[in-house]
């Protein structure tokens, strides 16, 4: 079956998603480039179309205020065992409530395993609804993200005020 993907506007710029046939997303982010999405993924699927998907009216949702809206999206991630570990313990982190790259190496089990799990968030392909935006450097410093800091500093700024 084809996977649908689908561009919207939101306050932090367009967010395109792609999602397969049963509406999991695969892959999303913060751009109109399809190509960026895909890239995402290790194998891309096809053919992709352009359609309207479920996951858009989610992020509209969170958009408008409720932050919880993306926990019920239903997602497709293909890792090893420890990044499916890694991303199902994103989608537990609290929005308003961020954690250091070092307390979520601990709640995976591997506090020393620091850099483990920041390639965890970095490989996260389905960004906003498996929340890898939540993960900042000791000390509150951004650090890195796929779509620019400056939207992972709005997302949070959003959640914080929200909380």
């Amino acid at each position: 079956m084809a996977a649908l993907i689908q561009t919207i506007e939101t306050p932090d710029g367009p967010f395109t998603i792609l999602a397969d046939d049963r509406q999991r997303v695969l892959s999303s982010g913060w751009t109109a480039d399809p190509a960026a999405i895909l890239a995402r993924l290790r194998t891309p699927p096809t053919p992709v179309r352009e359609a309207e998907t479920d996951a858009a009216a989610v992020v509209r949702a969170y958009y408008g205020g409720d932050l919880h809206a993306i926990d019920a999206v239903e997602v497709a991630q293909t890792g090893t065992a420890r990044q499916l570990v890694g991303w199902a313990a994103l989608r537990r982190i609290a929005p308003g409530a961020p954690l250091t790259y070092a307390e979520f190496a601990t709640v995976l089990g591997a506090p020393s395993a620091v850099r483990a799990a920041a390639s965890i968030c970095a490989r996260n392909a389905p960004a906003l609804f498996v929340p890898c935006h939540r993960v900042l450097r000791t000390g509150g410093g951004m650090g890195g993200f796929a779509w620019g800091v400056e939207v992972k500093r709005a997302l949070l700024a959003r959640e914080a005020a929200a909380a």
